[in-house]
C-alpha cells in the first residue's frame, strides 16, 4: 500500500478593495433589502411634510441662496432665525434621501440579470432625488415663484409614486407580468388615476393661490382662492365615486392580486383626506391641517399606484384566458 502525501492547498483570498466591497453585496432579496424598499417610500413621504413646513411658516427664503445658504455660509447663520433653520433642516434630509437611495440601489445591483426591474427602479429614485434638489434650488433663486414651487411638488408625488412601485416589486416575484383583471375594470382602474392626478394638479393651483406661499413676498398665481377650492372638490368627488366603484368590484377580481386590500386602503386615505380638507377649509386653513392635507395627498398618490400596479401579476402566478380579459 503506497503512501500519498497529503498538500495543503492555501485558501482562495478574498477580494479586497471596491471588488471586495461588491462581492459581500446581498445576491437575493432579503429582509434588509425590504426595509430599504420601505425607507425609500418613507423618506420621500417625510421630505413633502418638512417641505409643506418650510411653506407653512414663510421660511421657503429662509436660506436665501442655494446650494449655499447665504452667499458666505452653506449654513444659516443667527441672523437669519427659525426660518434660515427650517429651511436648511429640509434641504439636509435631501441629503438623508440620497444616502437612503444609494443604499437600496446597492441592495439590489448583484440581482441585475434576474432582476433588472429593480436596480432601474432604485437608479430612477436616486436620479430623481437630485432632479428634485435642483428644482428647489431654482424655486429660491426665483423667488418661489408658484408654477416652479408646483412642479417640485409634482415631481415629489412622482417619486413617491416610484418608491410604491419599488416596494411593490420587491415584494412581488419576478417575470413577466400581464394583465390580470377584466378589461373594463383595467380601464376604470386608469380613470381613477387620471382623476386622482387631476385632484392633486388642481391642490397645487389652490395652494398657489392662497396664503401660504412660502414667503411673504412670494408671488401668488393670481387665481381665486375661494373659487377653486370649489374647483379642487369636482375631480375629488369624482375620485371618491370611482373609488367606491373600484372597491365594490374588487371582490369579483382574482383573489391573489388581494385588490380589496388595496382599493380598500385608497378608500380609506380619500375619506380622511375628504375629512381633513373640509376641517382646514372651515377652520381657515390652520398649518398643522393644512400639512396634513399636503402629505395626504401624495398617500393618496402611493395608495392609488398599489392599486394600478396590483391589477397586474406575473404569468406564473396567474393563469387567464384572452375571453376573460375582454369580458365584463
Amino acid at each position: 500500500m503506497s503512501y500519498v502525501p497529503t498538500v495543503d492547498v492555501p485558501p482562495t483570498p478574498r477580494p479586497t478593495g471596491i471588488r471586495g466591497l461588491y462581492e459581500r453585496l446581498p445576491r437575493r432579496i432579503g429582509r434588509g433589502t425590504r426595509v430599504l424598499a420601505w425607507l425609500v417610500l418613507i423618506s420621500n413621504i417625510v421630505i413633502v411634510g418638512t417641505g409643506g413646513l418650510v411653506r407653512l411658516t414663510g421660511s421657503g427664503m429662509g436660506c436665501e441662496t442655494w446650494p449655499y445658504c447665504t452667499t458666505q455660509s452653506l449654513t444659516p447663520t443667527e441672523e437669519l432665525g427659525i426660518h434660515g433653520i427650517i429651511e436648511f433642516a429640509n434641504r439636509t434630509l435631501t441629503g438623508v434621501l440620497v444616502v437612503i437611495a444609494l443604499l437600496a440601489f446597492l441592495s439590489v445591483v448583484r440581482l441585475r440579470a434576474e432582476r433588472p426591474e429593480l436596480m432601474k427602479l432604485t437608479l430612477a429614485n436616486g436620479v430623481g432625488i437630485i432632479l428634485q434638489a435642483v428644482i428647489g434650488g431654482i424655486t429660491v433663486w426665483l423667488h418661489l415663484h408658484p408654477s416652479i414651487v408646483g412642479l417640485h411638488y409634482l415631481v415629489s408625488a412622482g417619486l413617491v409614486a416610484l418608491s410604491t412601485v419599488y416596494v411593490a416589486r420587491v415584494y412581488g416575484q419576478p417575470g413577466p407580468r400581464r394583465v390580470a383583471v377584466p378589461r373594463r375594470y383595467a380601464l376604470l382602474v386608469h380613470l381613477t388615476s387620471v382623476a386622482t392626478l387631476l385632484t392633486v394638479v388642481v391642490g397645487i393651483l389652490l395652494t398657489g393661490s392662497g396664503p401660504h406661499a412660502g414667503d411673504d413676498e412670494a408671488a401668488r398665481n393670481g387665481l381665486d382662492p375661494i373659487f377653486w377650492q370649489h374647483v379642487h372638490s369636482w375631480p375629488a368627488y369624482v375620485l371618491f365615486a370611482l373609488t367606491l366603484v373600484l372597491f365594490a368590484a374588487s371582490f369579483r377580481m382574482p383573489k391573489v392580486l388581494r385588490l380589496p386590500r388595496w382599493t380598500g386602503l385608497l378608500l380609506a386615505v380619500e375619506v380622511v383626506q375628504i375629512i381633513v380638507g373640509l376641517w382646514q377649509a372651515r377652520a381657515g386653513l390652520p398649518i398643522a391641517l393644512v400639512n396634513i392635507h399636503m402629505v395626504l395627498a401624495v398617500v393618496l398618490v402611493a395608495a392609488m399606484t398599489a392599486v394600478v400596479v396590483h391589477i397586474s401579476a406575473p404569468r406564473a402566478v396567474i393563469s387567464f384566458t384572452e375571453p376573460s380579459t375582454a369580458s365584463s
